[in-house]
């Protein structure tokens, strides 16, 4: 083939002729010469002579010959198909190291309908190319094989699972997307035995979904289809995957036509899986398998018409029971399910007894059936008490198991039993055991057995004889050590012993609530409370001595501050009781409450002390415990007790006499109580007429007053001036006013500059630290001498 050469081309042609291997000279002559697809093809083959190794001219080359062929159809122009596939053979000779060239040979014999030679050349491209550039040959091959689809794609898939199994998951979509069921749930069968935990969940769901929507077309794989499942069962044996399982796997049956193995297996999983989510899946799966059977059996008989024959009639009636049977239990497979989640929770065993209670009451059924629920709920509760572990219940307690157990015998025989069990049982604390000991005095009470009742208190409140060597063991006990048995420690049941207090009192028995109450003290188990009844107790049975005895026992076993609540009921009962008959007595027992009594308790025994004096005693004497009150309180109630003791003198000896209190109470009290009484003392002078001492008071009590801090004290200056001054006392008031007000500016501003004389003190010290740290830093080897070293 000749092409025509024109004035214009002649420099090219010189160019290439005068330098044949110089790229560039082609370039521009191919770039020149671009006008017939002819001429460009003429050019090409000379450049190629002379450069057969030119990437660059190949692949313009190649793209030139591809280029007039993409509109053409393979099949009417395959003679000219044959001649391009020759030119990328004649590159590949040389350049079949180039993955483009692969890529661009691949891409244009994908256009004829021939797969087995694209698959030549792509395992060609594989085996020329190197490993780190398969990928992008596996890209474009694999798009290929997926359209062709069949075996094709199975084993180009294959190969490239060998390179990168990650590609699985890709296959697997494919398999999909193309229903072919069975190489997905073989792949995935496969990958469940290669892959990471991570990663096999979502596989595990994706296999049982195909083996349930589609089990019919893998009732003839190869591999054990019922063996997989129940692997996947058995690690997802807890988790809410294994409901799918179970029901892929009982879907594998019946799509064989095993309806007896699926009914099995669906029976297995009811009774096997651990969550609920799990659970309603199987079972509603289950109930509508057993409704398909029945409909498909009576379609069936009406089809063959032989639905009046006996065994027929049978086989339909089996399977109507067997739906009606699994709809009837549901509440107890649910509540089965439950307990192996967690088979301590003591709710969950209350809701299965009372789902047996509904049924032995359900009218419905029969007899047999009623009493065997009845049975059933004796043998729940026996199982629950068995099986909890009173230190790990949930939802409830132990003792609720033992009590709703004995709850269900009306006949005080059997609840005795139940509960003599229970209190020998371990118990997860002692307020359980408490609570058992309390219903089980209950339920003799109400069978009228009082001394049944205090038999059992007895037995609580027995303190063990292995606490310990020595006469005082059981005092070392400790109620809430939870380190200790609970039945080791109920002997200290506060509330178990009032309980026994009460049935005693009921009665009648004098001598059993002395004695429970003499043990309680014994045993230090007694509270204040304790005290206080057992006092009143005591009185109301005419025993006074007894009753204040047991007041001073008390005192001596709790001592202060829980002692002063007990001295006030003591000394107030003992008042009561004898008036002033005894007033010696009375007046040793205060000085007793008062002797190792702390300040901050001391007042109403001191106020109480002061009304004996004044109702049965002297009034001296009275004024003199108050005057004794005034130093034996705490500090926060002295200016109280002045204020009551200068109201007890003025009722009891006449206003006049409260100056001693008054002045002796400002004397002793701070500046700010100090100047509250001294404000009043001026008060009570006024009354008395004396205001020039009233005045004196003011003046003195200024002293303490700071006029921007406390101005009611100037207040009460100016009225008082106002109403029984003049000029000159008024003056004299304004001339104390402002000298005040000049002495606690003076205060502030020395206060103010001795702070800041301290905190630039700090600030020096702190800057000379940081410069000797710094002169250390610039020299460390300088030798510290001071002047005492010279």
């Amino acid at each position: 083939m000749e092409i025509d050469i024109s004035d214009a081309d002649l420099a090219f042609e010189e160019e290439v002729l005068r330098n044949p291997y110089k790229l560039k000279g082609w370039l521009l002559y191919l770039d020149h010469k671009n006008t017939t697809p002819q001429a460009l093809t003429i050019i090409y083959e000379r450049a190629l002579k002379s450069l057969p190794g030119s990437y660059k001219l190949w692949r313009n080359y190649l793209l030139h010959r591809t280029s007039l062929m993409k509109s053409k159809n393979p099949i009417y122009f395959q003679r000219d198909f044959d001649k391009t596939l020759v030119c990328f053979e004649r590159a590949l000779l040389l350049l079949h190291k180039m993955p483009q060239i692969w890529l661009m040979y691949i891409e244009f014999i994908k256009k004829q309908p021939d797969v087995t030679k694209v698959r030549r050349v792509c395992d060609r491209a594989l085996r020329s190319l190197a490993v780190t550039q398969h990928e992008q040959v596996w890209r474009v091959y694999v798009k290929f094989a997926e359209k062709v689809g069949g075996k094709v794609a199975k084993r180009v898939y294959e190969r490239v699972m060998q390179v990168w199994p990650e590609r699985a998951k890709d296959f697997i979509e494919y398999c999909e997307q193309q229903e072919e069921w069975g190489w997905a749930a073989r792949q995935l069968v496969q990958e469940l035995n290669s892959s990471n935990p991570e990663q096999q969940q979502s596989m595990w769901m994706q296999l049982a979904n195909i083996l349930q929507r589609h089990a019919g077309e893998l009732s003839d794989e190869p591999w054990d289809v019922e063996q997989v499942i129940r692997d996947g069962i058995r690690r997802f044996a807890g988790e809410k995957q294994a409901g799918a399982l179970w029901t892929a796997l009982a879907q594998w049956h019946i799509a064989r036509g095993e309806i007896e193995q699926a009914q099995s297996v669906f029976e297995e999983a009811i009774t096997q899986v651990r969550m609920v989510r799990d659970f309603a899946v199987v079972f509603d799966a289950y109930g509508e398998f057993l409704e398909s059977v029945v409909t498909m059996e009576m379609e069936r008989d009406i089809k063959e018409a032989i639905s009046d024959t006996v065994e027929n009639n049978m086989r339909t009636e089996l399977r109507l029971v067997q739906l009606e049977r699994l709809m009837d239990r549901r509440g107890l497979l649910a509540n089965d399910v439950q307990l192996r989640q967690n088979s301590n929770s003591v709710q969950t065993w209350l809701k299965r007894v009372e789902l047996w209670k509904q049924r032995s009451l359900d009218e419905t059924r029969s007899d047999k059936a009623r009493q065997d629920a009845y049975e059933m709920i004796k043998g729940t509760f026996e199982k629950a008490v068995s099986v909890v572990d009173a230190h790990k219940a949930t939802q409830g307690t132990m003792s609720d198991l033992w009590l709703a157990y004995a709850q269900e015998f009306s006949e005080i025989k059997e609840k005795r039993r139940v509960l003599n069990r229970a209190i020998e049982a371990p118990i997860g604390s002692v307020r359980e055991l408490e609570e058992i000991y309390i219903k089980y005095v209950e339920a003799e009470l109400k069978a009228r057995n009082v001394d049944g009742a205090l038999a059992v208190l007895a037995q609580a409140t027995r303190p063990p004889t292995s606490s310990g060597p020595g006469a005082h063991a059981a005092f070392r006990v400790n109620f809430n050590d939870e380190k200790v048995a609970a039945s080791k420690r109920i002997f200290k049941s506060q509330r178990l012993w009032s309980l026994l207090v009460d049935l005693n009192e009921l009665q009648g028995a004098i001598a059993g609530v002395k004695s429970t109450y003499e043990r309680m003290i014994e045993l230090r188990i007694a509270t204040p409370q304790t005290i206080v009844n057992y006092g009143a107790f005591l009185e109301e049975q005419g025993y006074f001595e007894d009753s204040f005895r047991a007041y001073e026992r008390g005192i001596a076993a709790f001592g202060y501050p829980v002692a002063v609540e007990i001295w006030n009921v003591y000394l107030r009962k003992f008042v009561d009781r004898y008036g002033g008959s005894h007033i010696e007595r009375a007046r040793d027992l205060f000085e007793q409450a008062l002797d190792k009594c702390p300040p901050k308790y001391a007042r109403p025994i001191y106020v109480a002390y002061g009304m004996l004096e004044e109702t049965y005693g002297r009034t001296r004497r009275a004024l003199a415990v108050y005057e004794r009150a005034t130093k034996g309180v705490g500090p926060k109630e002295r200016l109280l007790m002045y204020r009551f003791y200068a109201a007890k003198t003025a009722s009891l000896v006449g206003l006049a006499q409260t100056r001693q209190v008054y002045e002796r109470g400002v004397e002793e009290l701070g500046d700010k109580e100090a100047l509250q009484l001294a404000l009043e003392f001026a008060q009570v002078e006024r009354q008395l007429g004396e205001i020039d001492r009233s005045r004196a008071l003011f003046a003195y009590a200024a002293q303490m007053a700071d006029p921007q801090v406390s101005p009611q004290l100037w207040d009460r200056w100016h009225s008082f001036e106002v109403v029984h001054g003049n000029e000159d006392t008024f003056k004299e008031m304004l001339r104390i006013k402002r000298s005040v007000q000049a002495k606690f500016s003076t205060d502030a501003q020395l206060i103010a500059a001795a702070a800041a004389t301290a905190s630039a003190s700090a600030v020096n010290s702190g800057k000379a630290e940081m410069e000797t740290e710094q002169i250390a830093t610039a020299n460390p080897d300088e030798l510290a001498i001071d002047d005492d070293d010279l």
